[in-house]
């Protein structure tokens, strides 16, 4: 590295840090910040939470900050990990540290504390992550990991089956790294990587769907469909018959695998690159159901009826499994229900489309309306050149989306301008089921535009 790199990271280390590194070393040990800020200051990224790893046992580390005036929490005194809070930032301080055995692929059976930094770098996933930096000291990587993150390579710490074979969970890692810097992993440890996918079997699906959701965010998962097959459909069976599936039709020129990939690159395009959780989740399922709900007729024409519930069925199951948030899932599952729902540019299709939404995603018709459409650019563009001009109609249905969420939108019973109250004093009705009836027939005529939402039009609708 050259010095006028070191002193741009010295610069740009935080104040707070500074203060972490200074008490330590003030105390007589040596300390480093290490991680995921060294990696990402390297590349001129925004900050990144301050990791600092320490000659200290971890009981000094705490007695040496709190003399400093700083906060200390006991958060993983085992492993040699405390976090301070300082000038209301936390860092996690760790002792110098190697591992032992992984028994169960993702937990060490022993973990003994070193005095040399280089041995506990030695223990890290990969080369960009095994660096550390001391804005007096410098630099210290022992592996390489500068001239891999110039390069834009993943590559493991030392021999990479055994770091996958200590912790399955690093293949997903490896995946996700690869997306977020725009990186290839290096051949050995991509041999490795695939040969180890069948240890996130053992690994805690809440994990496994934290790095996936991961690699989601990175917008950059159709590289890893395309690429890490492997992986993903070790993290994710339901993914596996997606490959090389043709789906005889004319309206498809891929199969299911590279026809999903381009879906998800399209969707971050027509989101300008911030599409929704639920929004690049439902692009990755939204055909996971097509292997199973395959038909070919007598001319030999594929078909997949019912694939889009079969596909929203999937997805809560699939997410479910992975433990993504239920407000997500629900979301997503509503998404894949609707890609193939047939809507027009017109004020009533818009309406039958956000209540549509409404009903399998409660409160989030408005947002999932204008993903669901994002989707649907994707999935044409994605589809036989025939199909892609449906992607510039789809332009005209969000101009009326907009029109008519601006001027109120109706899509529920409570958006109408009457309510129970009207019902029963214009029937004549008992309070009861048959209220809400009639504000379910009052609310379909409204989204077919056969009477305005204005009160005094919909009461002279229950008058009649």
């Amino acid at each position: 590295m050259g010095a006028d790199v070191e002193a741009r990271l010295a610069r740009e280390l935080p104040a707070y840090a500074r203060r972490v590194l200074g008490a330590l070393e003030g105390a007589g040990y040596e300390a480093w910040v290490v991680g995921g800020w060294v990696r990402d200051a390297l590349l001129g990224r925004p900050g990144h939470d301050v990791d600092v790893t320490t000659s200290a046992p971890w009981q000094e580390t705490a007695r040496v900050l709190r003399e400093a005036g700083m906060a200390v929490h006991e958060t993983g005194t085992d492993h040699g990990t405390v976090t301070a809070v300082a000038d209301g930032r936390p860092v996690e301080t760790t002792t110098y540290r190697v591992e032992g055995t992984y028994s169960d692929r993702r937990h060490p059976d022993e973990v003994r504390f070193v005095t040399d930094v280089r041995e506990d770098l030695a223990r890290r996933d990969f080369t960009v992550n095994a660096m550390a930096f001391h804005p007096e000291r410098g630099l210290l990587d022992p592996f390489g990991g500068e001239k891999d993150l110039a390069a834009c390579v993943i590559r493991a710490v030392g021999e990479p089956r055994r770091r996958f074979e200590e912790d399955a969970l690093r293949v997903l890692r490896a995946v996700r790294f690869a997306c977020r810097l725009d990186a290839a992993i290096e051949p050995a440890t991509q041999a490795a990587l695939e040969a180890g996918a069948s240890g996130l079997a053992a690994i805690a699906q809440e994990r496994v769907g934290q790095e996936l959701d991961g690699i989601l965010a990175t917008g950059r998962v159709a590289w890893a469909l395309r690429h890490e097959l492997p992986v993903l459909a070790a993290a994710v069976p339901e993914l596996a018959p997606m490959a090389g599936f043709d789906q005889k039709s004319p309206y498809h020129a891929h199969d299911v695998l590279e026809h999903t990939a381009r879906v998800c690159a399209g969707v971050e395009e027509f989101a300008g690159g911030c599409p929704s959780a639920a929004l690049r989740w439902a692009a990755l399922l939204h055909d996971v159901a097509k292997p199973v709900c395959w038909s070919e007729d007598v001319s030999g024409r594929g078909h997949f009826f019912g694939h889009p519930g079969e596909g929203a069925r999937v997805t809560r199951r699939v997410m479910g499994r992975l433990a993504i948030p239920g407000e997500v899932t629900r979301g997503a599952a509503a998404l894949v229900l609707l890609h193939d729902f047939e809507i027009r540019a017109s004020a009533p299709s818009m309406r039958r489309m956000l209540s549509e939404l409404e009903a399998a995603a409660p409160g989030q018709a408005r947002p999932l309306a204008f993903a669901l459409l994002d989707l649907k650019r994707a999935d044409a563009v994605a589809k036989a050149p025939a199909c892609m001009g449906y992607a510039v109609e789809l332009d005209a249905m969000s101009a009326v989306l907009r029109r008519e969420l601006a001027a109120g939108g109706v899509w529920r019973a409570r958006d109408l301008a009457v309510g129970g109250a009207d019902v029963i004093a214009e029937r004549g009705i008992e309070p009861g089921p048959g209220v809400g009836m009639v504000l379910a027939q009052l609310l379909e005529a409204v989204k077919a535009g056969e009477v305005p939402n204005e009160r005094e039009a919909l009461l002279a609708w229950l008058r009649w």
